[in-house]
């Protein structure tokens, strides 16, 4: 039988979530339980799941935006989710959601899918069936992960500096790190962050709070106290068996003399790895002060090149009919 197309209702909720949780690149922004955080009516989803033989082959979550299909709307990742799959099946893939595309009348197709290092059978064929379908790169996004490495010492990897810096205060009796679920305390110190830089947190603390109560292994939070004082904080998304991502990593400057980022870093990399992953995801460096949204912020590069971070891309792909 042909693959098929047919667009997603609340009766594929449980088999949507399961092959995104069984798939190779799924991520817990692909889950249908994660778009139940949004308030009704914020977006107008119309995720796609492709079918063969009546069985789910391929996922895409999306929304019609301006008379294009753009995928992810209201999340970090998007693009088509599948199992390790053959390139002559992505390449039917590719074909049929064109084809959907042309009969909708769509303008553009636009995926954002996420970096390399989720999947968990790396695999381009993907990639190369949608460019040579004629999906073009419209966008990059610097971003950086560190490959967790079991076998080797932590601290080690990091940068001179940064190594003393940890050792240091990971014998000061006054600083502590702590894995817990407050969040009113987090919450001040983002905001505050934000705000220096003229900007607002992706997430509402209320958006944080329903996100936690749908997905209640979603969220880590890493608190840094200075004699019982919050002082910092690492927000860190679970998003699948292969990566953690660091979304909010948050500190108090009149404390910055404490190194807490440093501190910090170096319980969600030890965890993560305690934890069966395979890298953390330190998120993009973008300057976002500036017209061109892919320049790099160096300063921002740098730094988190002292965790041995390596560069890893986001990118996104558009098709114009």
């Amino acid at each position: 039988m042909s693959i098929k197309i047919i667009e997603y209702n609340e009766n594929w909720k449980s088999k949507w979530d399961n092959f995104v949780i069984n798939s190779s690149n799924g991520t817990v922004f692909h889950l249908q339980k994660f778009f139940e955080y949004h308030r009704p009516g914020k977006f107008t989803f119309n995720h796609l799941i492709f079918l063969e033989n009546n069985e789910i082959i391929a996922v895409l979550p999306g929304a019609i935006v301006n008379n294009g299909y753009e995928s992810p709307i209201g999340a970090s990742y998007g693009s088509i989710v599948t199992h390790d799959l053959k390139f002559d099946l992505a390449l039917k893939i590719v074909d049929e959601l064109l084809a959907y595309g042309k009969v909708n009348g769509f303008k553009e197709i636009i995926l954002t899918s996420a970096p390399m290092v989720y999947e968990t059978f790396p695999n381009q064929n993907l990639d190369f069936a949608l460019l040579w379908r004629d999906f073009k790169y419209s966008l990059h996004y610097i971003s950086s992960a560190i490959k967790l490495e079991p076998e080797l010492d932590i601290l080690q990897r990091f940068a001179p500096t940064t190594r003393r810096n940890v050792r240091k205060y990971l014998h000061d009796n006054d600083l502590r790190v702590e894995i817990n679920d407050r969040l009113d305390e987090f919450y001040p110190i983002l905001i505050e962050n934000k705000a220096r830089h003229n900007t607002k947190p992706t997430h509402s603390y209320e958006d944080l709070i329903k996100l936690r109560e749908l997905l209640p292994e979603m969220q880590k939070l890493f608190m840094v106290y200075y004699k019982d004082e919050p002082i910092a904080g690492s927000l860190l998304f679970i998003c699948n068996k292969n990566v953690s991502l660091c979304f909010y990593n948050m500190l108090r400057y009149d404390f910055q003399y404490l190194k807490p980022i440093q501190r910090v870093m170096y319980e969600v990399v030890k965890w993560s790895t305690e934890n069966g992953f395979k890298y953390v995801d330190i998120g993009v460096s973008q300057d976002t002060k500036v017209a061109n949204p892919m320049t790099p912020s160096l300063s921002l590069i740098e730094f988190k090149e002292k965790f041995d971070a390596k560069t890893i891309m986001r990118n996104t792909l558009r098709y114009i009919y």
